[in-house]
């Protein structure tokens, strides 16, 4: 492959791993500070006492001392310029430590800028000096996990991206991935074709851009559409770098009568090509967006269209922002990113590193002054109904996220906002109980401590 491809390629990985780049338009550091105001609450949503203060007196662990702990935060930034991941740790820990910190203990985030293809680099660095890993996300990310199994780093990411880390040993509550060993959006996928529209079932279409990311899920999706009785008519890959002109694929969609969609790549290049189906007058059943496309930014560029294609992203179980009069701790987000980050968005990433941060710092505050990685690991694993304070349906972080049930909830996109599509939720926003489909091929599989020689038992 030659060198302009490759960098091609990498564009589209890193742009489906985390969202659509934007500048980030100022500081890029994810350094939180305090409050020069009265102490805040360290309440979340549901969550009592996540952050408080107390008097820590020992330094128990690498990256942890009697007043500080070193958290890092892995990101493309550098190279996406996307600061949804920063801006998520500023908020939280600008809020955590005006509330005490973590008994009385600051948290300072290391930013891991892996720009790409550092991933390895940063995260050599990372096991110097970080006492665990938090709210974050890296394209590449199958590239660092070796390394942070073999230095016993404890990960709660925010995204999870490549087969080898999803799911990998010493890693809490990531959120639903296309890179699983199962299919995540089997009951929308399922609801969409033999309930909302049954007509689209024998008339899937996907194009992807041309990445061996997306081609992977592609593939995946197949199978999974395959097995549950739907048939895929169209199947095409656009090239990395976009077209200058969407005409051809959407003929073709046209022409083989897709009635749903599904996009994998940059939702930029979805918003053209939707404009060139729209002025064909043809109008699909639905479009899946993906949940990288929650986000103002999508819907300004799709906007020519809203009036005619249904774009829909499902979120996985998270707790939409349309959901803020009835659910508190959207409330609450809200509040806190007017505070400490105003004009900053909150994107599905945001969303999803917020319950990260809350995860880690409700059981580091629950080991007290003994506090260690083997404490705070073990403790987050303790939760069997985790929902972020209510920023997500409920998950039983004991067991593998792929042998349990799951929740979806359908988000549409409209002129005045994403709202949430009418797919008969059972769960108050959610709809639960749905098996995802697993995979039959093989597409990899996450790496254990044991594929570096480690066990549980040395994690101090």
């Amino acid at each position: 492959m030659k060198p302009q491809r490759i960098v091609l390629a990498l564009i589209a990985i890193a742009l489906v791993a985390a969202g659509c780049g934007r500048e980030s338009g100022g500081n890029e550091t994810a350094e939180g500070g305090g409050s020069s105001g009265p102490a805040a609450s360290g309440n979340f949503g549901n969550l009592t006492s996540v952050c408080q203060p107390g008097a820590a007196k020992s330094a128990s662990a690498q990256g942890v001392t009697a007043t500080d702990i070193e958290v890092g935060m892995f990101s493309d930034i550098g190279f996406t310029k996307n600061p949804d991941y920063v801006d998520a740790a500023k908020v939280f820990t600008s809020w955590c430590n005006a509330a005490g910190g973590i008994n009385g203990r600051k948290i300072t985030t290391n930013l891991r800028d892996t720009n790409l293809m550092e991933v390895r680099q940063r995260m050599l660095e990372a096991c110097r000096e970080d006492f665990v890993l938090v709210g974050g996300s890296a394209a590449l990310d199958g590239l660092g996990v070796k390394d942070r199994l073999s230095c016993l780093l404890p990960e709660f990411p925010a995204q999870v991206t490549q087969s080898a880390n999803t799911g990998a040993d010493l890693q809490v509550g990531p959120g639903s991935s296309l890179s699983e060993t199962v299919n995540p959006y089997s009951g929308m996928y399922e609801w969409l074709t033999k309930e909302a529209y049954p007509n689209s079932l024998g008339a899937i279409g996907m194009i992807n851009g041309d990445s061996p990311l997306t081609k992977v899920m592609g593939e995946k999706l197949t199978e999974s559409f395959t097995a549950s009785g739907a048939k895929v008519v169209y199947s095409d890959l656009y090239p990395a770098a976009g077209v200058s002109d969407w005409t051809p694929y959407a003929q073709a969609i046209k022409n083989a009568n897709v009635k749903g969609l599904i996009f994998l790549g940059d939702f930029r290049y979805l918003a053209k090509l939707e404009d060139i189906l729209t002025s064909m007058n043809y109008k699909l059943d639905w479009i899946d967006a993906n949940s990288n496309a929650y986000n103002q930014t999508f819907l300004d560029g799709v906007k020519s269209s809203l009036g005619t294609q249904n774009n829909i992203a499902d979120l996985n179980g998270t707790a939409p922002l349309d959901a803020a009069a009835t659910t508190p701790a959207i409330g609450q987000l809200e509040q806190l990113f007017d505070q400490y980050a105003p004009g900053s968005p909150i994107t599905y990433q945001v969303l999803r590193a917020f319950q990260s941060w809350l995860l880690f710092a409700r059981s580091a505050t629950s080991c007290g002054d003994n506090l260690t990685r083997a404490c705070v690991y073990n403790t987050a694993l303790k939760e069997t109904a985790w929902t972020g304070g209510g920023l997500q349906a409920p998950v039983d972080l004991s067991r593998p996220l792929t042998e349990q049930t799951r929740c979806f909830n359908v988000q549409q996109a409209t002129t005045t906002g994403w709202k949430a599509a009418d797919f008969k939720p059972n769960n108050g926003q959610f709809r639960c109980g749905f098996t995802p489909y697993k995979y039959t091929q093989d597409f990899g599989k996450p790496l254990t401590l044991a594929d570096v020689g480690k066990s549980l038992n040395d994690l101090k």
